[in-house]
């Protein structure tokens, strides 16, 4: 059995080298993608910041600096292999990220109860979105996000310490905390989060001078070309719209009439977003197996189809999550899960490929962009309904005794995990 398993293990393994291998080719620019230079950001801005970091302060004069405190680890991380030049060592470390998140999914979907349905999402997501997944520090908190998730089931404290981390390493990872089950996981694992932010946090304050500079600039973004609200100025802009698309704050925004309006209305539906998940989980009956992970998974969709700025990696968040949901025979996630890697693989034609399109807004750039933010709409939505059936409407139809086969779906998925 075990010749058996190794021989499984082979074309994965095989194949996500091939891929990595494709995409090192890339960021290390012998094989050109076309569009802009994906390398920029490492070379140039993370660089940049990396050597004011050094001198023992955050980039307090940089208004593109726009990431909690904790971010200036990734950002310095390429420092621990001097002998590499900074670029380099980045998309080392990135390709290592990559290879522990591949590696976690692969030996969790030899469990019982588990799939390795998720080994091979990941196996696909990440090069489908193109060098732009190692060219970003993205991959790196996906990372803590996935082994957070993956701990849920044995330890809330755990997934609690990562989510709490991850929050002062880029915001996002907190709602992994959406869906863990009532009661004591709940408490062990919110209660972790918070001391561990906590301390993250006072840490990065004490050590150097600019830790909260960054919720300034945060705070002034507007509406970026990629995000759904700019859908609205990609169509007006060819009835007369007297607006254009420039950099500002680091990235490619809309500026001109009627920005703020749209901006405040993605804050409003971010806030409606959040508030429906707050009802799913107040109304919530049944906490099985994959719901941290589906309802986690849920969670980030929403907030990044609902945010100011929907940058590429942002797909490697969903794709992440995505494959934890795939890693559980029980979650039903896997349509959204799927959806979200078309839109994966449309997003590296939005950007870089077609990136001029885009900002251009002529029929190319909007074709693309509304098939890749369609996509993510779909997920969204039949992730949203997904979670609600499967936590809300049939565990208590089943208690009605209007659903009587569903009654015993808990102790199968139980047996399943391998929990008894």
């Amino acid at each position: 059995m075990g010749n058996g398993s190794r021989t499984g293990l082979r074309l994965p393994i095989g194949l996500w080298g091939l891929t990595r291998a494709i995409m090192l080719l890339c960021v290390f620019k012998i094989v050109v993608i076309p569009g802009p230079d994906i390398t920029f950001d490492v070379s140039n801005i993370y660089q940049g910041w990396y050597e004011v970091l050094r001198t023992g302060t955050y980039p307090l004069d940089d208004i593109t600096w726009q990431y909690p405190p904790a971010a200036a680890f990734a950002i310095l991380s390429p420092g621990l292999l001097p002998f590499l030049g900074y670029a380099t060592a980045f998309f080392l470390l990135a390709f290592l990220c990559d290879a522990l998140v591949f590696g976690l999914l692969l030996h969790t979907g030899r469990r019982a109860g588990r799939s390795s349905r998720g080994a091979w999402l990941w196996l696909a997501g990440v090069p489908l979105l193109g060098p732009t997944s190692y060219a970003r520090y993205d991959v790196m908190v996906t990372a803590v996000a996935v082994a957070g998730l993956l701990a849920a089931g044995r330890s809330p404290r755990v997934l609690g310490a990562l989510a709490g981390f991850g929050a002062v390493l880029k915001v996002w990872p907190v709602l992994l905390l959406a869906g863990t089950p009532k009661g004591r996981a709940t408490f062990r694992s919110w209660s972790t989060a918070v001391g561990a932010a906590a301390a993250v946090l006072a840490f990065c304050v004490a050590w150097m001078p600019g830790a909260l500079a960054f919720l300034g600039f945060q705070r002034d973004r507007g509406t970026e070309v990629e995000s759904l609200g700019s859908m609205v100025f990609h169509v007006v802009r060819h009835l007369g719209w007297k607006g254009e698309a420039k950099m500002n704050y680091g990235s490619i925004e809309f500026l001109g009439p009627y920005v703020s309006t749209v901006s405040t209305a993605a804050l409003v539906l971010t806030v409606a977003a959040f508030g429906w998940l707050l009802v799913w989980r107040i109304r919530a009956v049944h906490f099985g197996s994959s719901t941290v992970a589906d309802a986690a998974f849920v969670a980030v969709l929403l907030f990044t189809t609902t945010s100011r700025v929907l940058s590429p990696q942002y797909m490697l968040w969903l794709v992440g999550l995505a494959a934890v949901c795939l890693a559980y025979r029980s979650s039903r996630m896997r349509k959204p899960a799927h959806l979200v890697l078309w839109a994966t693989a449309v997003t590296q034609f939005e950007f870089p490929v077609w990136f001029s399109h885009v900002t251009r807004s002529d029929p190319l750039g909007v074709a693309v962009l509304f098939t890749r933010n369609g996509l993510l709409i779909a997920a969204t939505v039949i992730a949203c309904r997904i979670l609600w059936r499967h936590t809300v409407t049939e565990p208590r139809l089943a208690e009605a005794g209007k659903i009587p086969a569903q009654a015993t779906r808990p102790e199968r998925e139980k047996a399943l995990s391998g929990s008894r």
